[in-house]
């Protein structure tokens, strides 16, 4: 089967669950609901649960293991959206080509949203038919990429640095945290889910962690080069806020030479699991080729 089929065949799978693990928009309270549906089911690649999905199957792991981490990766990236785009934070209007939560809703209803879609994937997980070891993995996994050690970390220190120049062991150091840190969970869990040992996780651990900057690479470059139709949100907010950017520090060249290095970094992770990491080389290929 080609990765697209595969590829498609998972985003159709995930969409399934995650219209079941969302509540009922007409239950109470209903604008509540309206909202968590709005922020996960509104578009998105979907490129974290196609992560867990494509780790796990990398290490032959029961594709019906998958669903719960794949859906709850999925509901902490929409709440870390929601909330990223708060007025308090990066007070973004637009968010995959239609209006933000808050303003399609209010600012309130858009906090208690993310709060609420964080709570469920920890009880998407906790519920899952997984054995008790690998749930508390996967519940570690998770909880350590989100909080203050992961993505929450991340996001704090990027409001610290804006509006000052970040050197760029400090800009490294921020994205492996708000956005590596999701990505690397996304894989590693998949890989628990198929029961890798520690040399194949540390492997792909190490895959992750390049993709995870690569995304941010690439997002830097498209925040320059795409307008807001292309991209599905605001293009130029990072100068606009003077944010420290790749760019910024190392030109638009030397961006894209840090970008094809990482591209090199992730080949070499995959390069000992054969055709078995097909799936997780394509779609690194589309994160660091992706036109928005």
């Amino acid at each position: 089967m080609s990765t697209e089929a595969l590829f498609a065949g998972w985003i159709e799978r995930t969409e399934q669950h995650l219209h079941a693990a969302l509540p009922d928009p007409d239950a109470a309270p209903q604008r509540l609901h309206q909202a968590m549906r709005y922020a996960v089911l509104g578009g998105g690649k979907r490129m974290r649960p196609l992560l867990v999905r494509a780790a796990g199957h990398l290490c032959a792991a029961d594709p019906a293991l998958l669903d719960a981490p794949a859906s709850a990766v999925e509901l902490i990236h929409a709440y870390s959206l929601v909330h990223d785009d708060l007025p308090a934070m990066d007070d973004d209007a637009l968010r995959r080509g239609r209006p933000t939560t808050h303003i399609a809703f209010d600012e309130a209803t858009a906090i208690l949203a993310g709060d609420a879609l964080q709570t469920r994937a920890f009880e998407l997980l906790a519920d899952a038919p997984l054995p008790p070891a690998l749930a508390v993995a996967c519940l570690r996994t998770l909880a350590t990429a989100s909080g203050a050690a992961g993505m929450c970390g991340g996001q704090a220190l990027d409001i610290d640095a804006t509006g000052r120049r970040q050197p760029l062991s400090g800009l490294e150091r921020m994205h492996a945290l708000k956005t590596g840190a999701l990505i690397r969970a996304a894989v590693r869990m998949g890989a628990l889910c198929g029961g890798a040992g520690d040399a194949e996780l540390a492997r792909l651990d190490g895959f992750a962690d390049a993709l995870g900057l690569a995304f941010q690479v690439r997002d830097d470059i498209l925040d320059v080069e795409a307008s807001s139709e292309q991209l599905g949100k605001t293009a130029g907010k990072d100068a606009a806020q003077d944010k420290s950017t790749f760019p910024a520090l190392l030109g638009m060249d030397g961006t894209k030479a840090r970008l094809e290095a990482l591209a090199v970094d992730m080949h070499d992770a995959l390069a000992p699991f054969g055709a078995r990491a097909d799936a997780l080389s394509a779609l690194a290929e589309l994160a660091i080729r992706r036109s928005h």
